[in-house]
């Protein structure tokens, strides 16, 4: 049985709870951050603690413990629960105030919710999705204006999930007046004549930990990158795709809306990539 962090306590998981008048149950009130380890290590913690920080800034929300706590939090969960591949999943909401009301409540009075869990995922970085690649659709981005705050309203992009399984596809591309934003969990990429095409960071987007570190190793790579919009029928024509995520890496997409990309093989710059980031990553891991 696992062990849980629940404010302050490490529980084994059929003990752990948490108030039905939380903020985050009744209103999405809450960001959270995904973490992978490998080797037993925590990939590009510096990053998602950064990206955290800056949530929770964003939605003046407090952060119930210091960055070295987390830090030790996610270390102590990967030890009791043995974790040597897999994710540590972080939430932090703005509380239990006691009864539900759309008026923040006084942090002074009502402290924020913090909840880790691992989940174990053997074989992670050696994913044979990942030599075949994956298969995409196009849906329409109906989604807030603020997805640069990693929120846990994430009831659009599960929707968009069950899309993609349903047509037999793998995930789905979100679009917005022709433009793609991002995956639905991840971050969006096409390859033409060797250049990497991507969306610029905005509001529009979430800014990816795993895209800052891919990015910034393409360009040590001689790799030409280009931030900018790029439509659907762009990426269709391109030579190749991938996406990437803190749990995904570095992942060739092979197909959207039914249309092979190239020959239909995840491309070599997307696994060369995924390679570079893995040893990379791997190096840098605490």
């Amino acid at each position: 049985m696992r062990t849980v962090y629940v404010n302050g306590e490490y529980l084994p998981e059929d003990q752990a709870r948490v108030s039905i008048f939380d903020r985050g149950f009744l209103m999405a009130d809450g960001v959270y951050e995904v973490t992978s380890v490998l080797g037993g290590k925590l990939i590009d913690f510096a990053g998602h603690s950064r990206r955290l920080a800056r949530s929770l800034g964003e939605l003046d929300m407090a952060n119930p413990v210091t960055m070295d706590a987390l830090l030790e939090i996610h270390r102590q969960l990967v030890t009791l629960n043995e974790i040597d591949e897999g994710l540590v999943y972080l939430q932090i909401t703005r509380g239990a105030p006691g009864d539900r009301d759309f008026v923040f409540p006084d942090p002074a009075s009502t402290p924020s919710t913090i909840v880790l869990f691992t989940q174990a995922k053997p074989g992670l970085a050696g994913d044979t999705a990942a030599k075949k690649g994956i298969k995409v659709i196009s849906i329409e981005d109906i989604r807030w204006g603020r997805r640069d705050i990693k929120t846990v309203q994430l009831l659009y992009p599960s929707m968009g999930k069950m899309m993609a399984k349903k047509a037999g596809a793998d995930d789905a591309w979100l679009t917005e007046d022709g433009f793609i934003t991002e995956g639905t969990s991840n971050n969006a990429y096409i390859v033409k004549d060797g250049k990497i095409i991507t969306r610029a960071l905005s509001t529009d987007i979430l800014h990816g930990i795993t895209r800052a570190a891919v990015l910034r190793f393409a360009k040590e790579a001689q790799m030409e990158v280009i931030e900018r919009s790029f439509t659907i029928d762009e990426a269709k024509t391109a030579d190749e795709a991938f996406i990437t995520s803190a749990s995904s890496f570095v992942m060739p997409v092979v197909e959207i809306d039914g249309m092979p990309l190239g020959d239909g093989k995840a491309g070599p710059l997307a696994l060369r990539l995924r390679e570079i980031y893995l040893d990379e990553s791997r190096k840098m891991a605490v």
